[in-house]
């Protein structure tokens, strides 16, 4: 493995915001993210991390079973020459000694945690490496391949260039599912493609298809994907159109549950991610690109439809132009006592939230309805 720290620190957002909304001395050219103009109730984060030497594109976040405060983020690069997985402490800093490249065009990426390889259980992640059609499986946290160089996806079908790719660990039996998502695909209701991911005698980890599903508008694409283990739901977002819902379990039907988020974002509908606040409630977090903004949605649904998510808030951030995000409810030590939410920007970096100030913008947001 390969790696080298950027030479760049986190930087702490501390703007003071003045009356109009607008950070003092922000330009009207080209910004950094210190000096993006902010709205007076814009989500600001705690830590901006290193800059990534190409493209930045999604986060996974793997939280440290013995001590939580040495949990790690882990973050894509795309670019076609710089393309990696980068693994980040809390302060920010990428840890090059945890960090993989050059990969071919990284573009999403998800962990799982009790995977079983022989005789024990390891935590891992996935990414998409776009330009090898491949899935890539390291062990965490050392980032160590396990895959003996990539389980094949679509089988080379090269206009279904793998994008995204959410991870299912199914309650009765522990079994572990990969779900991807291409750059193009049918309309015919097949256009997601679940993997169980299982490893051999010799501890490489190999893929076997076990169901095509899930419905396509065919306006743009589906790269956002996450799953409720818990609940075994899997969702999705067809860009542009909106958030689809099925059963995650590959022997269940191939019925769509629900399809929500459908207006209020005014661009491509992308991240998803899902914060528990109890065994059956807590929100669904969805990124709306092009306007910079978090759409919070219920994670439950009502006592008349089990499947109606609710918009509870919609949020500003500082992030731009989010493609990924994820969260956790997870205590990270003192920092983040109630989990942090972590979101791509599009200079090359992603943003630390602590929980605490999410839940006080869904509570204000909920105070104005």
């Amino acid at each position: 493995m390969l790696g080298a720290a950027c030479s760049s620190g986190p930087d702490r957002a501390t703007d003071t915001l003045v009356a109009d909304g607008t950070t003092p001395g922000a330009s009207a050219g080209p910004t950094s993210d210190s000096t993006l103009p902010l709205l007076s109730d814009t989500l600001t984060p705690v830590v901006v991390t290193d800059t990534l030497p190409g493209d930045s594109d999604d986060p996974a976040i793997w939280v440290d079973p013995r001590t939580p405060a040495s949990s790690r983020i882990l973050g894509t690069d795309k670019g076609d020459s710089t393309g990696g997985v980068y693994a980040f402490g809390l302060d920010g800093h990428i840890i090059a000694n945890a960090s993989v490249h050059p990969l071919m065009r990284m573009n999403n990426v998800d962990r799982e945690v009790g995977f079983a390889r022989g005789t024990s259980r390891v935590d891992i992640a996935v990414a998409t490496e776009r330009n090898r059609q491949m899935l890539r499986v390291f062990s965490l946290p050392d980032m160590r391949a396990i895959d003996g160089g990539g389980i094949p996806v679509f089988d080379g079908d090269l206009n279904r260039a793998p994008m995204g790719v959410a991870l299912y660990r199914r309650p009765r039996d522990g079994a572990v599912f990969a779900f991807v998502g291409g750059k193009a695909g049918p309309t015919d209701g097949s256009y997601i493609w679940q993997y169980q991911l299982s490893a051999d005698a010799s501890g490489r980890v190999v893929g076997r298809k076990v169901r095509a599903f899930g419905a396509y508008s065919g306006r743009k694409e589906i790269e956002a994907i996450t799953v409720d283990d818990s609940l075994g739901f899997v969702y999705y977002s067809d860009e542009g159109v909106g958030v689809r819902q099925y059963y995650a379990d590959p022997d269940s039907n191939g019925t769509q549950l629900a399809l929500f988020a459908t207006t209020g974002v005014s661009d491509d509908h992308e991240g998803l991610a899902i914060y528990a606040t109890g065994a059956n409630t807590g929100y669904l977090l969805l990124s709306d690109q092009g306007a910079n903004r978090l759409h919070v949605y219920s994670r439950e649904g009502t006592a008349s439809d089990p499947f109606a998510h609710r918009r509870l808030a919609v949020i500003p951030v500082r992030a731009q132009q989010t493609d990924g995000l994820d969260v956790t409810e997870h205590a990270l030590g003192a920092a983040y006592p109630r989990g942090m939410l972590v979101m791509m920007s599009n200079r090359g970096a992603f943003h630390y939230y602590d929980w605490r100030d999410v839940e006080s913008a869904i509570a204000r947001a909920a105070g104005r309805r």
